[in-house]
């Protein structure tokens, strides 16, 4: 069930992600969205579940930015697999923390996505994107990430970890 709501969650994020880059004009720099649900995919889903949804993000993106194919598809699981690893370290329970873990991992994903695009670029030619943009794009994933953490919540509650203090 977790794959179908966040496949359909992507696609629609996605879809309302070009249309609102392209009207406020970041010709520029994005808003990942997607990095948002591959961050709440971490914390939240089995390492298969989560794998196979990051996955298919990941392609969806791939498809929609028209990068080089398999780009995308790889960061996101690979960013899926860090943040399960980054996940056990520390502790995301709220909206303000969740926006920095997911800060994070947009700020990894765009370093990754720069660093295999310079690697593949053809000699003499330079990468696809630039890390100047970056910034802007992080703040701007944190910002989406609070708004829609709530929804995410809703979609999928899950397993909390007990509070501090209590014994369960």
């Amino acid at each position: 069930m977790k794959f179908l709501v966040t496949a359909g969650m992507s696609l629609v994020l996605l879809s309302i992600e070009a249309v609102v880059v392209k009207y406020l004009g970041l010709s520029l720099t994005r808003i990942d969205v997607t990095v948002t649900l591959v961050a709440f995919l971490a914390l939240r889903a089995s390492t298969q579940e989560g794998a196979i949804a990051s996955f298919v993000i990941g392609y969806l993106l791939d498809l929609m930015t028209g990068r080089p194919t398999g780009l995308y598809t790889f960061l996101a699981v690979l960013l899926f697999l860090l943040g399960r690893l980054a996940a056990s370290l520390v502790d995301v329970r709220t909206g303000p923390r969740f926006a920095l873990f997911a800060m994070g991992a947009d700020a990894a994903h765009g370093v990754l996505a720069f660093l295999f695009s310079w690697l593949t670029a053809p000699k003499g030619a330079g990468p696809a994107m630039s890390l100047a943009t970056l910034p802007l794009e992080v703040v701007l994933t944190g910002a989406v990430s609070l708004a829609i953490y709530p929804l995410l919540r809703k979609l999928d509650p899950g397993t909390e970890r007990p509070e501090v203090g209590t014994l369960h």
